[in-house]
């Protein structure tokens, strides 16, 4: 078993995509708009407006090695993540200091980068879209240490 992050971002899936493709490298794996939904002769099955067509009803995208799951849900126009944060887990200060710039492009920081007591780097910053990420480099433990 695992858990998958799956973010709805309410009509700006397209754009968020855009953005996470120059901001972290992530790659499309699969994107089915609400167009391409196979229609059902159930009328009492949900089925989408046509004003939802172009919008993206699912997506895959790979971030590094995880992939997270995005939609434009309902097309509300304003996407909210309250109560949860995507942990960004890197190995340089480098990939640090890019990754957490981009994401705090159009964004807020909370936390500046900066070392703590935990990581050479981390920080915590809510993108453009309002997604709450924690940048860190990830600290080897001993026994993860190659013998010198």
């Amino acid at each position: 078993m695992f858990i998958q992050p799956h973010l709805n971002f309410e009509g700006r899936c397209d754009e968020a995509i855009s953005f996470y493709r120059t901001a972290l490298g992530a790659q499309v794996l699969m994107l089915l708009r609400y167009k391409e939904i196979p229609s059902d002769p159930d009328p009492q099955k949900w089925k989408p407006s046509p004003d939802l067509g172009e919008k993206v009803c699912h997506a895959a995208v790979r971030v590094g090695e995880t992939v997270i799951l995005v939609s434009d849900g309902k097309s509300l126009g304003n996407p909210t993540f309250k109560g949860i944060m995507l942990s960004l887990n890197v190995q340089s200060d480098a990939e640090a200091k890019e990754y957490f710039t981009a994401l705090s492009n159009g964004g807020s920081v909370f936390m500046p980068l900066e070392k703590t007591f935990f990581s050479s780097s981390f920080g915590m910053v809510a993108d453009r879209f309002g997604v709450h990420w924690m940048v860190h480099v990830v600290q080897q433990s001993p026994a993860d240490r190659p013998n010198r």
